[in-house]
């Protein structure tokens, strides 16, 4: 086994949540290494909504002028219901910041953070496969025999979380749903307009959301039971054509052009938010952040902009603790212990909160009860958007 020098901090996970912390850090003038298990940058899911939150976190971390250079700004949103013969709604958004949203393709997002970064940063293909203590460290065992000891240890490592592990967190739970995404591809432009375009029932929700000119991003939701182990992307395009047969067509005509590798399917899952009353999102100088912290269904949009929100807040935790000089090891040790609690105290009820009212909305919108849809499609839609809305009205504040 190989021993590597000492590092301050080791982010787990070259996602959303793991990039935004490290430029934070880099911002504040701390230098981290983040492992990366695949040989490259991942983009699981395509794209992602981004409201006022999100903006806010990226204008601390400075790469928010080049992500909207990149991607229209929405003016509004259209919902109806999935069967013919009910009225869709539309609301506009008002031109304030705090309505700005954007679908922002996440590829494009990792590589402006990762473009932050010093070279070297990110370390690709380096799987955490153990952690152990040493005094005042950790130590980071990789499965290629590397060892890393380091004074911070950050898990950003997504869903089935190494680090999560470590501190005594479970397994997310799954839900009965699953999620069906793709990117089309428009050479000579969608016609769509800039508005996000939203039906359900059936127990179907689905999505149809221009990023630029050229791209939309869609998604669909179900509880379809036997797709469960679907692989053939052909057989989940026939499946998604035939739960929106009864839309219009230049909204069926985006899955029709969707590209078979442009696809995925996921079962979506949640961490159930009494578990965060109790667990450790940080202990010593250990913490989790992201999805390996709130891993959350999408219905509310707030996955990855929460992501970003923590990154942001947990860099500003660790660069108050670590801007002492001349300290003992032990000095140093509680500064980061401190500041890490100080963190997660931060983000334990914004979490709490947000999986929580993402579970809550998802099983509305998907009801499939008599009474449940009449509720929900002549009291209900107003005011789940408006409470999408009040949940993104969130700012994570400056990295000082």
């Amino acid at each position: 086994m190989e021993e590597q020098g000492t590092q301050d901090i080791v982010i787990v996970g070259a996602g959303i949540s793991g990039l935004s912390t490290a430029v934070g850090l880099h911002r504040l003038g701390i230098r981290s290494m983040v492992l990366e298990t695949s040989d490259k940058l991942r983009a699981t899911g395509f794209a992602f909504t981004t409201w006022f939150n999100a903006w806010k976190a990226m204008e601390a971390l400075g790469v928010s002028q080049h992500v909207r250079d990149l991607h229209d700004l929405l003016q509004g949103w259209v919902v109806g219901h999935i069967s013919p013969g009910n009225p869709s709604k539309e609301m506009l958004f008002p031109k304030s910041e705090e309505y700005e949203s954007r679908c922002v393709q996440r590829k494009v997002l990792l590589e402006a953070l990762a473009d932050e970064l010093p070279q070297g940063t990110i370390r690709f293909s380096s799987k955490v496969v153990h952690i152990e203590l040493s005094g005042h460290y950790k130590m980071v065992h990789l499965s290629d025999g590397t060892i890393l000891k380091t004074k911070v240890l950050v898990g950003c490592d997504g869903v089935k979380s190494v680090v999560g592990k470590w501190l005594g967190f479970k397994n997310p739970a799954k839900t009965s749903r699953l999620a069906i995404r793709g990117l089309t591809h428009f050479p000579q432009g969608h016609g769509f307009g800039k508005k996000f375009f939203q039906f359900y029932g059936n127990g179907v929700r689905s999505g149809f959301i221009p990023c630029d000119h050229n791209t939309v991003y869609w998604f669909l939701t179900h509880t379809c039971t036997e797709l469960d182990k679907e692989t053939n992307p052909e057989n989940l395009k026939e499946f998604v054509l035939d739960k929106l047969k009864d839309l219009p067509e230049n909204i069926k005509s985006v899955v029709e052009r969707t590209d078979l590798d442009s696809m995925v399917m996921s079962r979506l899952k949640y961490r159930p938010p009494w578990e965060l009353l109790w667990a450790n999102i940080a202990k010593d100088n250990v913490c989790v952040a992201g999805d390996a912290l709130h891993p959350m269904t999408p219905d509310i949009g707030q996955g990855g902009c929460s992501a970003m929100e923590d990154g942001v807040i947990l860099a500003r935790c660790l660069g108050e603790a670590m801007k002492g000089k001349g300290e003992t090891e032990d000095d140093e040790y509680k500064r980061i212990e401190q500041g890490l609690k100080k963190y997660a105290g931060e983000r334990k009820w914004r979490s709490i909160d947000l999986i929580t009212t993402a579970y809550t909305v998802g099983f509305i919108q998907q009801s499939t009860g008599k009474w449940m849809n009449l509720l929900r499609d002549k009291f209900l839609s107003s005011f789940l958007s408006r409470l999408l809305l009040k949940k993104s009205h969130f700012d994570c504040g400056s990295l000082v």
